[in-house]
């Protein structure tokens, strides 16, 4: 795998494949793998490696569904989870083949950090009575999450809505939560993960309140750590719209949390990140054109 410095241009130009890791040894390996149909993590997360490149000189390698994001079978490049301190995960309903889970179950049976966004909580999506189906439960095993969306009531309140975010009071002296709001708003629609999930040995971070519902909504945990039955360290979030990436807070929440995965302390505020990626729903995959 070519070593390519990663810059905000190339990780936007980016539109598959790996950007690869940076050339700076003894720094922290941070491996995004991106794949989620709709919210724009394979925009997002590599503007966010960018950010942690530019002010903290990790090395970063983001993967991505190829030829794009709704190529559910195909993330090229999983071996080099193999050389990760961090893997970052946003995924929703991948069918990968054996040959690519092989890397990503090595790396979860490590025991080294994990991190995931939203949609993450059903990464996988294999019908019913195919060999690799308990894959679908991968988000309960790793990071907390209910077990596939629709599982002990896994659902949220509409897309017309939004979440107003809150630190837990007894939370908030956790390293995650330094410099951070005790208060924000994102355009994340709430995601229900209640009552059975996160674990109960999780520790919650942020409650969420879903601003205009589309159905009754009782508060939710939106962001915990938890340590998992292999023993890593674990931060999940149910947030993860593009446009949540814009707000400085859920900005804090992240890069700290990236730090606190790494057994660093919490970084330096650089001010507010430059990502700023609309959000354009589920997107058809191209068709070919005729010859």
């Amino acid at each position: 795998m070519q070593e390519t410095k990663l810059t905000r241009r190339s990780a936007i130009a980016a539109a598959a494949g790996a950007l690869t890791p940076l050339s700076a040894a003894g720094e922290p390996h941070v491996v995004f793998v991106c794949g989620d149909h709709e919210y724009g993590g394979e925009q997002t997360l590599p503007l966010l490696a960018v950010e942690l490149t530019k002010h903290y000189k990790f090395r970063c390698t983001v993967l991505k569904s190829h030829p794009d994001q709704n190529a559910e079978e195909n993330i090229p490049g999983l071996e080099v989870l193999a050389t990760a301190d961090l893997a970052v995960f946003y995924l929703r309903w991948r069918r990968l083949p054996e040959n690519q889970l092989a890397p990503i179950a090595a790396y979860v049976k490590s025991g080294k950090p994990v991190m995931g966004f939203r949609t993450t909580s059903h990464s996988f999506n294999y019908p019913k009575g195919h060999a690799l189906e308990a894959w679908n439960r991968w988000g309960a095993e790793v990071f907390g999450t209910p077990p596939g969306w629709g599982a002990d009531g896994h659902t949220h309140f509409g897309h017309q809505a939004s979440t107003d975010v809150s630190v837990i009071p007894d939370a908030a002296s956790h390293p995650i939560l330094t410099g951070v709001n005790s208060s924000f708003h994102v355009r994340s629609w709430l995601y229900r993960v209640l009552p059975k999930w996160p674990p109960k040995d999780a520790q919650t971070l942020l409650m969420g309140k879903c601003i205009s519902p589309n159905k009754p909504a009782e508060d939710n945990p939106v962001a915990w750590t938890w340590k998992n039955g292999h023993g890593a360290k674990v931060f999940f979030t149910t947030m993860g719209h593009p446009e949540d990436f814009a707000v400085e807070a859920f900005q804090r929440v992240t890069l700290n949390a990236v730090h606190w995965c790494l057994a660093k302390p919490s970084p330096k505020w650089p001010g507010r990140l430059p990502i700023d990626v609309p959000y354009h729903g589920m997107t058809p995959a191209p068709t070919k054109k005729k010859a």
